[in-house]
């Protein structure tokens, strides 16, 4: 089925969710700004990552609509709405009988791109993440955490997606080489102009990377908007915990 591609990059009305009995999400709107970046942040189990998961359609609402890119995340939509979208997370998720190249190509194979133009952009990611191209004949093992987390962001970035979903997808990287991963990754989302959902709990990369963050707790979203806005006017008790904390490590 063809996608469309117009409307905002993330919507959600009315969405409700919870895990059997325990309720997690009720009646909840939020839009995410196109063509930026919007962390997520907040205490574990507040909801960050099940929030991710039904953008990417691993789980679907009980009630309300969620739309990515102007359209009814479905059973129906999946397919070509994933084609769309890039997905990395802290886990990693690299299939253990796949070689590194294979990883990284693996939805490009499954479609009509070209090998040659597979081939460059795979070494324009690994020359962007600072990983030599020895390691695309190594399997997952053979890597470190690090490098096997930076694979799977090359993988999320392979297809040049309208929308990039990451779950603490840089907590592996080694605090030597992060912040010029962070510098090249940004050039990137500015150059290629997707969007951009990123799940931390570290204040320090939402402000580095972020234009817009979203503190959540409970199911709830206790305060959202510009990030620099939220830091200079927290709302609330837990945002002004999560700043302090932030302003604590860079002194």
């Amino acid at each position: 089925m063809s996608l469309a591609v117009s409307g905002p990059c993330i919507q959600m009305k009315g969405v409700s969710f919870g895990y059997g009995q325990h309720p997690l999400f009720n009646r909840l709107n939020v839009t995410f700004p196109d063509q930026q970046v919007t962390a997520v942040c907040g205490p574990s189990g507040c909801g960050k990552s099940t929030l991710l998961k039904l953008v990417n359609g691993l789980l679907l609402p009980s009630e309300g609509e969620v739309s990515v890119l102007g359209n009814l995340v479905t059973h129906n939509s999946l397919d070509a709405l994933r084609l769309k979208i890039g997905y990395a997370v802290q886990r990693i998720g690299l299939f253990p009988h796949l070689k590194v190249a294979e990883n990284i190509a693996i939805v490009a194979n499954a479609t009509d791109m070209e090998q040659t133009e597979q081939h460059e952009r795979i070494q324009f990611l690994l020359d962007m993440f600072n990983l030599p191209s020895v390691l695309l004949k190594r399997y997952p093992h053979e890597l470190s955490g690090g490098q096997a987390q930076r694979v799977g962001l090359c993988r999320a970035l392979m297809m040049k997606p309208r929308l990039l979903l990451l779950d603490e997808a840089f907590s592996a990287v080694d605090p030597i080489s992060r912040f010029d991963i962070y510098r090249e990754f940004i050039r990137l989302q500015q150059e290629e102009q997707f969007s951009v959902m990123l799940i931390t709990h570290d204040m320090r990369e939402a402000r580095f990377l972020a234009d817009h963050i979203m503190v959540m707790e409970s199911g709830s979203i206790l305060q959202q908007g510009k990030i620099e806005s939220v830091i200079a006017h927290p709302s609330c008790d837990l945002v002004k915990r999560l700043v302090k904390e932030h302003l604590l490590c860079e002194a």
